[in-house]
């Protein structure tokens, strides 16, 4: 994948003529297809009118897998309950990646302050290096059962204070520990942003009342 590659995409609207953009990054070892059918647990009021747009990662071997090839966003060369060590690279190029689809919808007539970033896991990890590491804010940023991989690349997370952020994780998850969630909300919090944060009794998945918690929270987002 190269920075001005624009990855293959899944899309659908909840309504015509959408008003904002929301990309949503798969995890690990999935692909686009994994969160389509979310949209409709979300629950959102007709007047929402969304442009969803689900990419897939690229494949590539995994080194913590074996160096199985599945999809992924970037290289995990090791982890442990608490940690990831990552190819660096390979995320930036999923980053540039991502850009990539920003640029066309700001084309298409959506600018950046309509487009919602969301992740789930590894996407999740992808979507916190986009939105804090570019100038223009984005919408909103949604991170589910994810981590900041490379604080480093966060380059503008001061200048996005007034950020919405919503961050949820499952309190048994024993493949991205709670910890790792948390302690990407501090770091948000320590910055100076007020990310919604909540835990919900699963493992690492995503359940009913989170969509629906999720949903709210996005059509008050599009509302405002």
């Amino acid at each position: 994948m190269t920075a001005t590659t624009l990855p293959e995409c899944i899309e659908l609207e909840t309504a015509s003529h959408p008003s904002h953009s929301l990309i949503w990054l798969h995890g690990l070892g999935a692909d686009g297809n994994d969160f389509v059918p979310v949209i409709p647990e979300l629950e959102l009021p007709s007047t929402v009118a969304l442009c969803c747009i689900f990419p897939h990662a690229p494949l590539q071997a995994v080194t913590c897998n074996g160096g199985y090839v599945m999809r992924a966003w970037y290289d995990i060369l090791s982890l442990s309950p608490n940690e990831r060590r990552i190819d660096v690279a390979g995320l930036q190029a999923s980053c540039a990646a991502v850009e990539a689809l920003i640029d066309r919808e700001v084309a298409r007539g959506i600018p950046d302050s309509r487009i919602i970033l969301a992740g789930f896991s590894q996407g999740g990890a992808v979507a916190y290096s986009v939105a804090f590491g570019r100038t223009a804010p984005l919408a909103g940023v949604i991170a589910l059962s994810t981590y900041i991989p490379s604080p480093e690349l966060l380059t503008c997370l001061d200048q996005h204070t007034h950020l919405p952020v919503f961050v949820a994780h499952g309190d048994e998850d024993a493949v991205v520990s709670p910890v790792m969630g948390q302690a990407a909300r501090q770091r948000l919090l320590d910055a100076g942003l007020k990310p919604e944060w909540r835990t919900y009794p699963m493992g690492h998945q995503v359940c009913r009342p989170e969509l629906r918690d999720l949903g709210r929270w996005i059509a008050g987002l599009v509302s405002t």
